[in-house]
């Protein structure tokens, strides 16, 4: 695999709709997970409030939710009964899912559908979804041959449940250029940037390069506070000192484990899902024969960790009480 097109960044538009000459439009979105819920609760509330969001999850209860809360104040959300009818009803659907596997059988369900349009503009799927290049493009293929006819991009995210939010995720794009200018519009009411990667691909390719390197520096920060502590030296001056000084990373500015432990090391990016990307890394390295000298001790310490009681399910900072830095097991 090869992305070579240059990279743009594309700032959020400052006037995302025209009140003057756009239809009401309808939005699908399916998966009301951590990332998924708040990014469409952004949507539903940034986009014009004559616009429907059409949603669907498997949780009828997050459905529930989110219709208890953005349902009264905002108005216009549905919940799809199944996934047929959310492409029925929306010009542009996107979907947040967990696994490859899970996109697969959403996307097989989308195809089934009548295809009865939805405005005058043609069918867009935005997958914000972490999974491997080779599903997507299966996927995204599929999409284009199928009688819906319509349009595929990869656009997973970075930013975390708290830039999922707070409206700030950057989204990383695979698509054609074409679909540019559209895709932005909608995104930016969900985050802050908008990187357009290259072709359909790409946008994953950049996700799964940059969670490699943070599942690698997670580690190297829970060592080092470890270590540090272990030294002797008061954890909040370590942290204070790394951050000011070369060894300063995401992990040891923003989600520093002495500050998770804090929180019992619970919300966050989940240890599980972290394994989940690296090992998506390490598939694509060995598609393209790409050389990951750190990646399977790596893939180690987080099946270690996954698998210890006191660390399943926390945020994949929970490395640093899997090392013994942080002694309550609750």
């Amino acid at each position: 695999m090869s992305f070579l097109r240059p990279r743009h960044l594309l700032p959020p538009s400052k006037r995302l709709f025209s009140t003057s000459t756009r239809r009401d439009a309808t939005w699908g979105f399916v998966g009301l997970g951590q990332m998924g819920y708040p990014m469409a609760r952004n949507l539903r509330v940034k986009a014009p409030a004559n616009d429907t969001l059409v949603i669907f999850d498997v949780n009828k209860d997050a459905t529930k939710r989110f219709v208890d809360e953005l349902g009264v104040t905002s108005g216009n959300v549905v919940v799809a009964g199944g996934l047929e009818e959310v492409v029925d009803r929306s010009g542009t659907i996107l979907t947040m899912l967990p696994e490859p596997r899970h996109v697969k059988s959403a996307f097989n369900s989308f195809l089934n559908a009548s295809s009865s349009p939805a405005g005058k503009e043609q069918k867009l799927f935005i997958d914000c979804s972490t999974i491997d290049i080779s599903t997507s493009l299966f996927v995204g293929k599929s999409v284009c041959e199928s009688s819906l006819n319509g349009r595929f991009v990869d656009a997973p995210v970075s930013g975390g449940t708290v830039g999922a939010a707070a409206g700030t995720l950057t989204f990383m794009v695979g698509s054609e250029p074409a679909l540019l200018p559209r895709i932005t519009r909608l995104l930016s009411l969900m985050g802050s940037r908008v990187i357009h990667c290259g072709p359909p691909g790409a946008g994953l390719a950049g996700k799964l390069s940059n969670n490699y390197l943070l599942s690698i520096s997670n580690i190297a920060t829970a060592e080092a506070m470890n270590l540090g502590v272990k030294l002797g030296l008061d954890s909040k001056v370590l942290k204070d000192l790394i951050n000011v000084s070369s060894g300063r990373c995401w992990s040891s500015e923003i989600n520093n484990p002495v500050d998770t432990a804090q929180r019992e090391f619970k919300g966050g990016f989940g240890v599980s899902l972290m394994k989940k990307d690296l090992k998506l890394a390490i598939r694509a390295a060995e598609e393209t024969g790409a050389k990951l000298a750190m990646g399977e001790r790596a893939r180690e310490v987080y099946e270690a960790v996954e698998g210890t009681e006191e660390c399943k399910g926390r945020d994949f900072s929970v490395v640093y009480r899997w090392l013994g830095g942080d002694q309550r097991k609750k």
